[in-house]
């Protein structure tokens, strides 16, 4: 806590109390931010559990499947049969605000012969592989919306902090820093009050007593005046 370096003046008091109440207003406003981007980045790192754990199952199956089909089929016969995909995935990118941070949001299309996911004959292929096939077109929603979740928390979380700095940077340095101003101004000026309260009464007594030295020299110049009319 470090006082800062200003004149101990009236409107140098009034302009630091004015800025004390906007940090402190800022600080609340803050703090609330931050409590309602935890509470979203915690609903969000819970939904990215769920997602990582449906598309880690979904290609956990998927590649049990797969191994077992490669084991069934030459790998000639393999690559042919999945040579000419019959679907496509496109992603569109928009973003959505959650207390002023941008994050994205992935909107995701199958494109191609909807219905078909297999790209080849079911004659000279196996069971594993059809499961395979299944078990990965499964996995893209999931696995598209993990990402979408972990880019969102990644973002939250450096808006989090980037927060958390500004709030810490209120609570202890500038906030105190104000208040510690403030009353150094305060004390100054009752010190100033002190020292003219004080040089008003010596001047006062001052006056006072020289009052009292012209009367006592009047009051003699009469007395002397009267004496020679006696004598």
């Amino acid at each position: 806590m470090a006082r800062l370096n200003v004149n101990p003046t009236r409107m140098e008091m009034t302009r630091l109390k004015g800025q004390l109440k906007t940090a402190t207003r800022g600080h609340k406003l803050l703090k609330d931010k931050l409590d309602e981007l935890m509470k979203q980045f915690m609903e969000i790192v819970r939904e990215n559990k769920r997602l990582r754990e449906e598309a880690e199952k979904a290609l956990e199956d998927a590649y049990k499947n797969f191994i077992i089909a490669r084991a069934v089929l030459s790998e000639a016969s393999l690559g042919e049969a999945l040579m000419i995909p019959q679907q496509a995935v496109s992603v569109k990118v928009t973003n959505r605000n959650i207390m002023s941070v941008n994050v994205p949001v992935f909107d995701f299309q199958k494109e191609g012969n909807e219905g078909n996911i297999y790209p080849y004959g079911m004659a000279f292929t196996s069971g594993e592989l059809d499961s395979a096939m299944i078990s990965f077109s499964d996995a893209m929603e999931p696995l598209l919306r993990l990402a979408e979740s972990e880019k969102s928390a990644q973002l939250l979380a450096q808006e989090i902090e980037r927060t958390r700095r500004r709030v810490n940077a209120l609570e202890n340095v500038m906030i105190p820093n104000y208040q510690e101003t403030i009353k150094y101004i305060a004390m100054k000026l009752e010190e100033n009050e002190r020292a003219n309260t004080t040089r008003l009464m010596k001047v006062k007594d001052m006056v006072a007593k020289k009052a009292i030295e012209d009367r006592k020299k009047q009051d003699e110049i009469v007395c002397q005046r009267c004496m020679h009319q006696h004598a």
